[in-house]
């Protein structure tokens, strides 16, 4: 690494690689990470985590959840949380930092909605920009006072800060206006703490790991992924999950990168190993076997309800293009930015359409995709809710320096992307150990050069 004149940050030099070869594991599921600690916090007894996230996002989670009271320990991959229940929560003497992470705050949202105190969750500038109008509709309906700044694009919509004062919720029926798991989650907990039944109804299939993990615990939640409902009834409920052990399985949002990098340069065969294949995380899968790669899956044992397993990804020459939308495109939203690289090289024109919701994600995830492949010279369209990608058939992308707008996802992207060019770019180096820090050691271990 090295530091570019007036950068506020250290960046990494990525040009043409060689071949990338081997096995490798990617950090714990960043989703998964956060509601492991979360859980394990509202646990009756010490829990114990393993292959834990080690990412800012889920050390933003732990600090909130030691503010609130709650003792716990980590240590690289692995942490002990000593859950307290619902009850055993205690009111924060200072606003919770969520960092750049939407999930702590949504998530602790709808988890402080039910304590009878007060409490400010507040977030770097990114997250400050992230609405919440669609979190706090719900919340206030249940009975919980919940306040933020006036969100100048949304009459109705409030931005962080968000104060909340909780207590006193009671049970209701909602239809969520979008498929988002943040907010499922959020109303999740908040139902587990209110009076009466919360019934939860989704327009598509949001990834559940809530629901796999709170029912794994022993919560008094009921699924029907058929029926996209979720109904929470605590009638009865001493109020506190089941203690036991928490194993987190590699996150395939970070291994995408990787796969898509074995997808697009020549001569390589990378697998991954021990990596999450819950089905409503697996779009960025049949993304890839869509457009032709050369791609092989194996479930090798599950944890929690949900499936592990490897990956196996070979370069297999000229990938081709698709069309990403609907089911699709929410099943790989996160996962789009890699896509996007996938498509960028590929025969023939690629759409991505239905995805709305990254206009408010760490960036706006559209704009930013569209930016960085013009900057790498690709031809893209940009559409209200996506973009289209003219792939190049094997021209090599141009250099220069990556913009990610903080945002980890295009920042790796942009790394991804470089491996294939013949000029040097520069690539923010901090944005990416948001989510997978060790990202680039497992590019160099693969065969990357990158400096």
């Amino acid at each position: 690494m090295s530091e570019a004149a007036g950068s506020a940050q250290p960046l990494l030099r990525v040009g043409r690689s060689r071949p990338l070869r081997g096995s490798c594991r990617v950090p714990g599921d960043k989703s998964i990470s956060h509601r492991a600690l979360l859980f394990g916090a509202l646990c009756g007894g010490g829990v114990e985590i393993r292959g834990l996230g080690s990412g800012g996002d889920n050390a933003s989670t732990a600090a909130a959840l030691r503010a609130l009271g709650v003792s716990l320990r980590v240590a690289g991959s692995s942490a002990r949380v000593e859950g307290v229940g619902f009850a055993g929560l205690r009111e924060s003497t200072a606003p919770l930092d969520c960092g750049n992470s939407g999930t702590t705050m949504r998530l602790l949202a709808g988890l402080l909605a039910g304590r009878p105190f007060a409490s400010t969750l507040s977030g770097d500038p990114s997250l400050s920009r992230r609405p919440m109008g669609r979190l706090a509709k719900p919340l206030r309906l249940m009975g919980a006072r919940l306040d933020g700044r006036p969100d100048p694009a949304r009459p109705d919509g409030i931005l962080p800060p968000l104060t909340i004062r909780g207590g006193g919720l009671r049970g209701i029926d909602y239809a969520l206006p979008v498929a988002s798991a943040q907010l499922k989650s959020a109303l999740v907990l908040a139902g587990l703490q209110a009076s009466g039944r919360t019934s939860i109804q989704e327009p598509g299939l949001s990834r559940d790991h809530t629901e796999r993990m709170l029912r794994f615990l022993g919560a008094p939640l009921g699924a029907d992924p058929v029926a996209r409902r979720i109904v929470v009834d605590p009638t009865g409920w001493n109020g506190k999950l089941r203690a036991a052990p928490v194993d987190v399985p590699g996150d395939l949002s970070s291994a995408a990168f990787l796969l898509v990098a074995a997808a697009i340069v020549p001569g390589s065969d990378v697998t991954v190993e021990g990596v999450g294949l819950n089905p409503t995380r697996t779009g960025v899968l049949d993304a890839l076997a869509a457009m032709a790669a050369n791609i092989e899956i194996e479930q090798t044992a599950e944890a929690m309800g949900e499936p592990v397993g490897r990956v196996r990804v070979r370069h297999a020459g000229s990938l081709r293009a698709a069309r990403i939308a609907g089911a699709l495109a929410l099943r790989s939203l996160d996962e789009i930015p890699a896509l996007a690289v996938a498509a960028s090289v590929a025969q023939g024109r690629s759409e991505f359409a239905d995805l709305a919701e990254l206009r408010v994600k760490e960036s706006d995830r559209i704009a930013a995709v569209v930016r960085e492949l013009r900057r790498a010279g690709r031809d893209v369209e940009e559409s209200p809710a996506g973009f289209t990608v003219m792939g190049s058939g094997g021209r090599a992308p141009r250099g220069g320096r990556v913009a990610p707008d903080r945002d980890h996802r295009i920042a790796m992207a942009g790394a991804v992307l470089a491996l294939l060019s013949d000029e040097e770019t520069l690539v923010p180096s901090e944005d990416i150990a948001t989510s997978f820090p060790t990202f680039v050691e497992i590019l160099r271990d693969l065969g990357a050069e990158i400096g």
